[in-house]
């Protein structure tokens, strides 16, 4: 049956929670702060200059640089990369994205990551079954937020603007969303300022629970 209206999720910080895990040190957490900030800087930077790799080799090299920055050994490298597929879900995400499928929304994800990170990622997380489709920017060799990314998930989706919420814990992604028209929603759970003129309770909610308010 035709969904009516999608909900378009960005997966990492979004869904996922990129942030150390508890028990983890303050070294550990500069660290993969360090980590992640490369991984995004490392794709537009590659953008800007015409070239692409795909995200789970940006992510090796984000965090080869991290590691060396902070003097971290191989070994603990290697279990941190390990940990990047094996990421937990916010507490609310199964329950919220189950009441948005059961009111017959489509429910779609739109990410950087490789297709076989973020499969082998929502299988850990317990969620492959809740998604109608998982799009990765690996089919076009273009990253978020070029309008070209967008685009192309409502090509996937064959559906137009009107149809689609795009939810982003990443203001610069929803800012990037709202350039081509979508209906944009910042999912701000660090109470953040604004940016990019996403500001007010309209385009912003704290977790994906205020999606619930938003069909």
């Amino acid at each position: 049956m035709a969904k009516s209206t999608w909900f378009l999720f960005d997966a990492y910080g979004t869904l996922l929670d990129v942030e150390p895990a508890v028990g983890r040190g303050p070294a550990d957490r500069e660290l993969i702060a360090v980590w992640r900030a490369k991984q995004l800087e490392y794709s537009w930077t590659l953008q800007a200059m015409g070239k692409y790799r795909d995200f789970w080799t940006l992510t090796g090299e984000a965090l080869d640089y991290a590691t060396a920055t902070y003097g971290a050994s191989e070994a603990a490298g290697g279990q941190l990369r390990a940990w990047y597929l094996h990421l937990e879900p916010f507490p609310e995400v199964p329950e919220v994205l189950r009441a948005l499928g059961a009111a017959g929304h489509g429910l779609a994800v739109l990410s950087n990551g490789t297709a076989q990170m973020l499969a082998a990622v929502f299988d850990e997380a317990g969620l492959s079954s809740s998604f109608d489709e998982v799009i990765s920017v690996d089919e076009i060799g273009i990253y978020k937020p070029d309008p070209r990314v967008y685009w192309h998930a409502l090509d996937r989706l064959g559906v137009d603007s009107s149809q689609v919420r795009f939810v982003s814990s990443n203001a610069w992604d929803a800012a990037g969303a709202r350039a081509i028209g979508l209906d944009a929603i910042w999912i701000n759970r660090r109470g953040r300022p604004g940016e990019y003129g996403i500001t007010g309770v309209a385009g912003q909610t704290n977790d994906l629970r205020g999606l619930l308010s938003a069909q």
